[in-house]
């Protein structure tokens, strides 16, 4: 028996990244799981040919899209078990710190970081209050220090932090049994770390040299090692465990 078998499971963001993996390792522990993105073809890719799972074409800065999905999955299988509000973005400009930052970027940045996640924790929670679930929202380390060149990025992340241990007290509080925590990951190998690094110009790989001498393990995470976490957040090993922040960062903020 997997460790979420027979949980039923939402994902967004889950046509790449750590979204994807996230999505695939909660499929092999049991879990049945919805994969959603604003990305058909990716999120089909993910979905396709896996029976326990299925994608839905999904902007989380909708709140009717928000409806359809919730509507769709409850339809289905009577109850939602497990929420990842994964999906997120960067800003697109070159340079990202306080004085180039656009108003149109940072509302852009927040429109999907935090109002997405707003968005998901209201219908998680009216999807579950009545049967119980647990809701994983993933942050980033930018949400735990400054972060001058990724200005709205980690504001938005730092919204999902506080967004989070707000949601857990009001779960707890109505006593209904949904738990909500979030994971706040460090510098991982995947294409948004690779947009990360290309800021500002200069050599990619000498920049991602940089950050792993900073990390103290020495190496920079990979997606698996944060579906782990979002994993164990999401099963009942951590049933005693609401408004936590599960940081996977090599122990680079404590440096």
């Amino acid at each position: 028996m997997g460790r979420v078998d027979k949980k039923i499971a939402i994902v967004t963001g889950g046509g790449n990244g750590i979204g994807r993996a996230i999505a695939e390792r909660l499929a092999v522990e049991g879990a049945i799981v919805t994969v959603t993105d604003q990305n058909p073809e990716a999120g089909k890719a993910v979905a396709d040919g896996v029976d326990t799972m299925q994608f839905l074409e999904h902007d989380v800065r909708i709140a009717a899209d928000w409806a359809k999905v919730m509507g769709n999955v409850i339809q289905q299988h009577g109850r939602l078990d497990l929420l990842i509000n994964n999906a997120g973005i960067l800003a697109t400009e070159s340079s990202q710190d306080v004085e180039s930052t656009s108003l149109n970027q940072w509302q852009a940045v927040n429109a999907v970081n935090s109002e997405g996640v707003f968005l998901g924790c209201q219908h998680g929670i009216e999807a579950m209050k009545a049967t119980g679930g647990s809701i994983v929202n993933l942050s980033s380390i930018a949400a735990l220090m400054a972060t001058p060149h990724l200005f709205a990025y980690g504001a938005s992340k730092a919204a999902v932090r506080q967004l989070t241990k707000t949601v857990a007290v009001h779960c707890g509080r109505k006593g209904y049994r949904i738990r909500c925590n979030s994971v706040h990951p460090g510098i991982i190998q995947t294409s948004m770390g690779n947009q990360v690094m290309a800021l500002g110009g200069g050599n990619v790989k000498e920049k991602w040299a940089a950050r792993i001498a900073a990390i103290p393990l020495g190496e920079a995470g990979t997606v698996h090692d944060v579906a782990s976490c979002v994993l164990f957040l999401a099963s009942d090993e951590a049933r005693h465990i609401t408004g936590a922040e599960l940081v996977v960062d090599g122990g680079m903020t404590i440096c």
